[in-house]
């Protein structure tokens, strides 16, 4: 009985040390690594250039969709990842946050020029026809649908508010879900660049 005791204490104590030299989680936000999805993009920025995930090889990637007079989601979520870009320091010349349009009736290039480089002015605002823009919110599983206003032109349009985070070999690694504080965004973009 003893022995069996003494095998019992022995295989605790094992599993106990090798509980403590795992690695906790590496994100804060959802870990999406091996994901089939939201593995491409092909729009234009706000300057008229044509643009892909690959053009932002060697640095970490975050796609955010949205449009420019959305009155809450869309700026809160800017306003976080500016402040992540801040908490960063000099990491974050090695971030890039694109801003995706889900509105290119309204969101022109001018207007998107305007808006993104507002929140700071590294980030970039992209956009494309109705069609380039359903390509790619299907390629990122993003839904997005009008909601008329009272007048034509004063519509809204209700949009996934997740965030996508890509590591700089242009992976997709990390989802986080609307309402994270910028210290997650940092926290995990730090984690992307060091080669989490």
């Amino acid at each position: 009985m003893s022995g069996l005791l003494r095998a019992f204490a022995l295989l605790l104590l094992v599993a106990t040390l090798a509980g403590c030299s795992r690695e906790g989680p590496k994100f804060k936000a959802s870990d999406v690594t091996g994901a089939s999805f939201g593995r491409e993009l092909a729009l234009t920025d706000h300057t008229g250039r044509p643009r892909t995930l690959a053009d932002f090889r060697g640095k970490a990637v975050v796609v955010f969709f949205g449009f420019t007079q959305c009155p809450d989601v869309c700026p809160t979520t800017l306003s976080t990842l500016a402040a992540a870009m801040k908490e960063l320091g000099p990491d974050a010349d090695r971030v890039q946050v694109l801003f995706v349009t889900v509105d290119p009736e309204r969101d022109t290039p001018a207007l998107l020029a305007q808006y993104v480089p507002a929140f700071d002015p590294r980030f970039i605002g992209l956009t494309g026809d109705a069609a380039a823009i359903d390509k790619v919110a299907k390629e990122f599983k993003i839904i997005y649908q009008k909601q008329p206003g009272p007048t034509p032109g004063s519509y809204s349009v209700d949009h996934s508010a997740g965030v996508f985070l890509f590591d700089p070999q242009g992976r997709l690694r990390v989802y986080a879900s609307h309402g994270q504080a910028p210290e997650v965004f940092a926290h995990d973009l730090r984690a992307l660049l060091e080669g989490a």
